[in-house]
């Protein structure tokens, strides 16, 4: 379900082998990574000085509402305001290398 979902983030991120430069950051082996971090992607200074490390608990806030979570990020996607399906997403992105 996750991975379904995960299509209205692809229009901005990128996952899999050797992903492709896109508007954000590509999101393989972002559990663990901390905010702001992914080499070559140029950030907010606010994701930048974000103290976030990501986890599936960071993951979900963030998705659920990213400029409440991270004021002044770049991020202008809104939100997935169903925190089962916000969980679904970050479960993919879990399961991604």
């Amino acid at each position: 379900r996750g991975q379904q979902l995960f299509t209205r983030c692809a229009a901005c991120h990128k996952v899999g082998p050797n992903p492709a430069r896109s508007i954000g950051p590509a999101l393989n082996g972002v559990v663990g990574r901390a905010a702001g971090s992914e080499p070559g992607y140029r950030y907010s200074p606010a994701m930048k000085a974000a103290k976030i490390k990501w986890s599936k608990a960071e993951i979900v806030s963030f998705i659920t509402s990213p400029q409440t979570k991270v004021p002044g990020t770049k991020m202008a996607f809104a939100g997935q305001k169903d925190p089962v399906q916000a969980a679904a997403i970050a479960d993919y992105l879990m399961s991604l290398k």
